[in-house]
C-alpha cells in the first residue's frame, strides 16, 4: 500500500528541484558556458526525487486513483519533467543526440506507464497509447494512413483538444478555492495538469520521431575524427551518469540492456581531453582553415555545384496540409498579380 502522507524529505527535494528548474527556464540560454552544468544539476535533483519516491513506495500497483492522497498527485509528473529537461541537453554530434532522444523517450514512457496504471490515459489518448506501443518509431499523433480529409479532421480535433485542456487548467487554477488551498479544488487542478501533460507527451513522442528521422539522414562524421573520439572515450567515457534513474525510480542499475538499448537517462559531457585542450582557449572561436581550404573541402564533398543550374523545385508533401494551403494561396496570389499587371508593365528602358 502506498504512503498516504507526503514525507517531508520528499517534499523538500521536490520543491528544490522545481525551484531550480524554474530558475533554469527563466534564462534558457543554451549557449551559456554554465548551461550544461546547470541542466545536469537540475536533472540530478529530479533523480533524487525519483529515488525518494521509490524508497517510500509512493505509488503502488495495488491501489487505485481514489486511494491516492491529493498531495501525491504532483509526483506523477516527475518523469514528464525529466523528459523535457533531457531534450534540452546541448547538441553535440548525431550519435550522442540519438542517445539523448532515447533517454527522453524512456522518461516519457515511464510517465505514460504510471498514468495509465491509475486509469488516467483514457478516451482518444488510450488509442494513441495503443498505436504508440504498436510502432514506437513511426508513431505520429495524426496517423500517416488515410485520406487527406481524415488527416485534416484529426489534426483539427487535436488542436481543439489541446486548447480545451489548456483553458480548463487555467480556469481551475484561477478558482478561488484552489488559491485558498482547498483540497478538492487542488485535486481537480492536479488531475487536469496530468491530462494536459499526457496530451503534450504524445506530441513530444512524435517530435522525437521526427528528429530521429533527420538524424538518420545526417552525414557520417569523418572516419579519422570518429576514430580519435573513440580512442579518447575508451580512456575516459564522455557519457556518464549523475544520479541515474531507472524505470523503477531507484538510482543505479545498468546503462544498457543486452540489446544495447539505454535503460537510464544520462548526462552528456565533453571528455577530459577536450576539457584540457579548452582550458586556455580564447572566449571566441578562432578560424581552423582558410576560405580557400574550406571551398576546396566543400568541392571535394560535392557540396558546390559547377556549370550553373536552376535550383530544384521543392516538392510539396501532400500529407502536410499547412504546406499545401500555403502553396495554394501563393499560386492564387500570383495569378491575381498577373491579371492586374500585364507582362512588361513598368518597363521604361526598352520602349524605343
Amino acid at each position: 500500500m502506498a504512503s498516504t502522507d507526503e514525507p517531508q524529505s520528499l517534499r523538500t527535494a521536490f520543491e528544490e528541484a522545481e525551484s531550480k528548474r524554474r530558475l533554469l527556464e527563466s534564462s534558457p540560454d543554451a549557449t551559456s558556458p554554465t548551461y550544461a552544468s546547470d541542466l545536469n544539476s537540475v536533472l540530478a535533483l529530479y533523480a533524487r526525487v525519483l529515488d525518494k519516491i521509490s524508497s517510500v513506495s509512493l505509488f503502488s500497483p495495488n491501489e487505485g486513483l481514489e486511494d491516492m492522497a491529493t498531495s501525491s498527485l504532483p509526483y506523477i509528473l516527475v518523469n514528464f519533467t525529466i523528459a523535457e529537461l533531457v531534450q534540452r541537453t546541448p547538441f553535440t554530434v548525431p550519435a550522442r543526440r540519438k542517445l539523448v532522444l532515447r533517454a527522453a523517450r524512456d522518461a516519457y514512457e515511464r510517465f505514460l506507464s504510471l498514468a495509465d496504471g491509475y486509469g488516467l490515459v483514457s478516451g482518444p489518448y488510450a488509442k494513441l497509447l495503443e498505436r504508440y506501443r504498436d510502432d514506437e518509431e513511426q508513431f505520429a499523433v495524426v496517423s500517416k494512413t488515410g485520406d487527406m480529409a481524415s488527416k485534416r479532421d484529426a489534426k483539427i480535433a487535436s488542436f481543439k483538444a489541446e486548447k480545451g485542456l489548456r483553458e480548463k487548467l487555467a480556469l481551475l487554477r484561477s478558482d478561488g478555492r484552489y488559491v485558498e488551498k482547498d483540497e478538492e479544488a487542488a485535486r481537480e487542478v492536479y488531475l487536469a495538469d496530468v491530462a494536459w501533460k499526457i496530451h503534450q507527451t504524445f506530441q513530444g513522442l512524435e517530435g522525437l520521431n521526427r528528429e530521429a528521422e533527420m538524424l538518420a539522414m545526417a552525414p557520417d562524421p569523418d572516419p579519422e575524427t570518429s576514430a580519435r573520439h573513440a580512442r579518447e572515450e575508451a580512456d575516459d567515457a564522455s557519457v556518464r551518469l549523475d544520479q541515474p534513474f531507472g524505470r523503477s525510480g531507484r538510482a543505479g542499475g545498468p546503462l544498457l540492456s543486452r540489446e544495447g538499448r539505454p535503460l537510464q537517462p544520462f548526462t552528456l559531457v565533453g571528455s577530459r581531453a577536450d576539457l584540457a585542450r579548452g582550458v586556455f582557449r580564447p572566449g571566441h572561436n578562432l578560424p581552423t582553415m582558410s576560405i580557400d581550404e574550406y571551398l576546396a573541402e566543400e568541392k571535394r564533398r560535392g557540396n558546390i555545384l559547377e556549370g550553373g543550374t536552376d535550383p530544384p523545385r521543392m516538392e510539396v508533401d501532400e500529407d502536410d496540409m499547412d504546406a499545401v494551403d500555403r502553396e495554394t494561396y501563393k499560386a492564387r496570389e500570383w495569378d491575381d498579380f498577373k491579371d492586374d499587371n500585364r507582362r512588361g508593365a513598368g518597363n521604361t528602358l526598352n520602349m524605343g
